[in-house]
C-alpha cells in the first residue's frame, strides 16, 4: 500500500505540474521609449546689427521653452534682453496669456501652447510693434499606436509694423512698410509621421532697417506658439505559434498505446502519468502475490 500511494502521488504531481510549467513558459514584457514633447511660446533667431554694423549682437531668446518626460509648464509673461538698447533691458514680447505646457504619460505625448494680446518688439522700433496678436494656440498630440495629430489656431487680428492684415494658410502673407522694412508671415504650419507631430501658430521672416539708417538693422526669423511630440513606442506583442504546429515530445501515440485523440501539449504528461502510475499497479500486485 505506501509503494502504490507514492506511485500514485508522483504521478498526479508530473500532471498537475505539466500545464504549470507550460503556463509559464513564454512569458515577456516588452518596454519601449516613453515618448518626448516640448513647446515654445516664443524663439528668437534674429541678428541684430548696431551703428552701420560694426556691432552684430545676436537676438537668441526662448519664452516659456518647456520639454517632456517630465511634464512641465511655464506662464512667464515677458521676455528681455539686455545690451540691444543703449545699454538698458529691452523688452522683446510682452503678452497678457502666455502659457506652454508638455506632458508624457503611458503611452500618450502631449504639447500645447496659448498665447494672448500679445506684442513683439525688435531694436530700433521702440514704439511701433514688430507684430501685435489678439490670440494664437497650438496642440501636438501623440499617441501609442494612433495617427499623430497637430494643430493651431488664430484668433482674431494680426498687426504688423501698425498695419491690421489677414493672414491665410494657404501661403505668406508679405507686409511691407516703406522706410521701416517688410516681415513675411507663414500661419498654421503643420506636419506629422507615423509617431511624431509638430504645429507653429506663426512664423515671421523679418527685414528692419528704419529709415535706412543702419542705427539698428533686424533680420531674422520669429516662431510663435510652437508645439511638438513623439509618440511612446507601442508595447510589442507575443508570437504566439499556432495549435497546428505544436508537436507532442516523445513517441507517436499509437505507440504510447493510448487513443488517437490528437496530439497536444500535455500529451507527454499525460503518458507519463499512465506509466507512472502501470509501474505503481504492477508493483502493487506482484508484492500481493508474495504475500499470499
Amino acid at each position: 500500500m505506501p509503494a502504490r500511494r507514492f506511485a500514485t502521488v508522483a504521478a498526479a504531481t508530473a500532471l498537475a505540474a505539466g500545464p504549470a510549467a507550460l503556463a509559464g513558459a513564454g512569458t515577456a514584457h516588452a518596454t519601449g521609449d516613453q515618448g518626448h514633447a516640448s513647446a515654445v511660446v516664443l524663439r528668437t533667431g534674429l541678428d541684430v546689427s548696431l551703428l552701420n554694423k560694426t556691432v552684430n549682437v545676436p537676438l537668441a531668446v526662448a519664452l516659456n521653452e518647456v520639454q517632456a518626460p517630465q511634464s512641465a509648464q511655464q506662464t512667464a509673461l515677458t521676455a528681455k534682453l539686455d545690451g540691444v538698447d543703449g545699454g538698458q533691458p529691452f523688452t522683446v514680447l510682452a503678452a497678457e496669456v502666455a502659457d506652454a505646457k508638455a506632458t508624457v504619460t503611458d503611452g500618450k505625448a502631449e504639447a500645447s501652447t496659448n498665447l494672448a494680446h500679445a506684442k513683439l518688439h525688435v531694436p530700433g522700433l521702440p514704439l511701433l510693434s514688430l507684430v501685435e496678436i489678439e490670440g494664437v494656440t497650438s496642440k501636438a498630440t501623440c499617441e501609442a499606436g494612433k495617427t499623430p495629430t497637430a494643430s493651431s489656431n488664430l484668433v482674431g487680428a494680426v498687426t504688423v509694423l501698425g498695419k491690421k492684415v489677414t493672414v491665410t494658410a494657404g501661403g505668406p502673407t508679405d507686409v511691407k512698410v516703406p522706410g521701416v522694412g517688410e516681415v513675411r508671415l507663414d500661419l498654421s504650419k503643420s506636419a506629422t509621421t507615423s509617431r511624431t507631430a509638430a504645429a507653429t501658430a506663426l512664423e515671421l521672416k523679418v527685414s528692419v532697417n528704419p529709415l535706412k539708417l543702419n542705427v539698428a538693422e533686424v533680420e531674422g526669423t520669429l516662431t510663435l506658439a510652437k508645439a511638438t511630440c513623439e509618440a511612446p513606442a507601442a508595447p510589442a506583442k507575443l508570437s504566439e505559434k499556432p495549435a497546428g504546429d505544436v508537436e507532442p515530445q516523445g513517441g507517436p501515440v499509437k505507440e504510447a498505446g493510448l487513443a488517437e485523440t490528437g496530439g497536444s501539449s500535455l500529451t507527454p504528461y499525460l503518458a507519463g502519468g499512465a506509466v507512472a502510475l502501470l509501474v505503481a499497479g504492477g508493483g502493487a500486485v506482484l508484492v500481493a502475490r508474495r504475500r499470499g
